[in-house]
């Protein structure tokens, strides 16, 4: 993935348009900002660093977990051919479908559920990415990757997890490796934190 075209979309995408409430006057720190319903809007870096392991090309079909503000994904639409993304609060899913639609992205698939579970009727796809911690990797995302696909996703108890890259190569074998240390909300569901 190019990083200089990367970066310079990023650094003209006003995060201001994707935080509704009285964080807005915040959106400039690089810092996670709540956005309601429990939820937040990661930290610009993180997204960046996120959206650059995750190497998405125009090839690519991405299923992203959590939508939230939709700053993610109108990264993901930016850089990929297809983008399918789940959100399990209807409000932050609506939401965020407006400000896409109005940014002008075509190219995505929205739908409301519990995104631990991806999204078979899609599936598979060439890359998955999601912004939620899980307790352990879930099975129907690495089942839902294609061979050669990536997955970028935080794993680990509430606090303090990995931010996991992993990989299948062309006969389905996965592999597991650490970027860094992060914190994120809570997947729901058979993968959260106390399921390990």
């Amino acid at each position: 993935m190019d990083r200089r075209a990367l970066t310079a979309f990023f650094n003209r995408l006003d995060r201001t348009f994707f935080i509704d409430n009285e964080n807005k006057a915040y959106a400039d720190l690089d810092q996670a900002l709540p956005i309601g319903y429990g939820q937040t809007i990661s930290q610009p870096s993180l997204v960046l660093e996120m959206t650059y392991r995750l190497a998405p090309d125009k090839s690519c079909k991405v299923l992203e977990i959590g939508t939230g503000s939709g700053y993610q994904t109108a990264l993901l639409a930016e850089f990929s051919g297809e983008v399918c993304t789940v959100e399990r609060i209807p409000e932050l899913a609506e939401a965020a479908r407006k400000k896409l639609e109005a940014l002008g992205y075509a190219n995505i698939s929205y739908k409301v559920g519990d995104g631990s579970e991806g999204w078979a009727g899609k599936a598979p796809f060439d890359r998955i990415i999601a912004t939620a911690a899980a307790g352990r990797i879930p099975d129907e995302l690495t089942e839902q990757l294609k061979p050669g696909g990536r997955m970028i996703i935080p794993v680990g108890p509430q606090g303090l997890q990995d931010l996991m890259l992993i990989t299948k190569d062309e006969h389905g074998a996965i592999q597991e490796s650490v970027i860094e240390k992060v914190i994120f909300v809570e997947f729901k569901g058979k993968y959260g934190w106390s399921i390990k």
